[in-house]
């Protein structure tokens, strides 16, 4: 299916100006999967918020153009399907997993903060935690101190009102 000049135009703003919005590219060769396979991969990533889209290269090379993406632009040769995300491993993430499980989607390559990625370097993007996992391990970490503290205290507090008595009556006089 053929398309006219505006509809290419159209196409390359939209792509350009998710690009805009994104901070990472992943570029996978899709050759070889059936409708369903795409039809999952599709759903996997925009229930992960990644806009994946199979485009010609001589428009996803426009739409990147002037964009942190452009360094990734010499990659984008045969059939490709593109991933942007905002998140920082979103697409790589979902685009990795995918091709974990079926062999015929194969990462080519992608980009990240203006750097270009191959294959490895989208795998190894892929393999870093979610912004979310992150924050819970941080907070985790946050909350790891204060929590000893008041199991120290629970067992202090515990010993003491058990069968020993307190300091303070010990050193107390006893009245006749």
């Amino acid at each position: 299916m053929s398309l006219n000049k505006s509809e290419k135009q159209t196409m390359v703003t939209d792509v350009a100006a998710q690009a805009a919005r994104s901070q990472t590219l992943a570029l996978a060769e899709y050759r070889g999967l059936t409708v369903e396979h795409l039809n999952v991969l599709r759903r996997q990533a925009r229930d992960k918020g990644v806009y994946l889209h199979v485009l010609k290269n001589t428009l996803a090379r426009r739409a990147v153009a002037g964009t942190p993406f452009e360094c990734a632009a010499g990659s984008m040769v045969g059939p490709l399907i593109y991933g942007f995300s905002e998140d920082a491993v979103a697409a790589a993430k979902v685009v990795a997993d995918f091709a974990k499980g079926n062999d015929k989607l194969v990462v080519k390559a992608g980009a990240y903060a203006g750097k270009p990625l191959d294959a490895n370097g989208v795998k190894a993007l892929a393999a870093i935690p979610s912004k979310e996992v992150l924050l819970a391990q941080l907070l985790g970490l946050m909350q790891s101190p204060i929590s000893r503290l008041a199991r120290v205290l629970a067992a202090v507090a515990e010993g003491r009102g058990g069968d020993a008595p307190a300091p303070a009556a010990e050193a107390a006089p006893a009245a006749a």
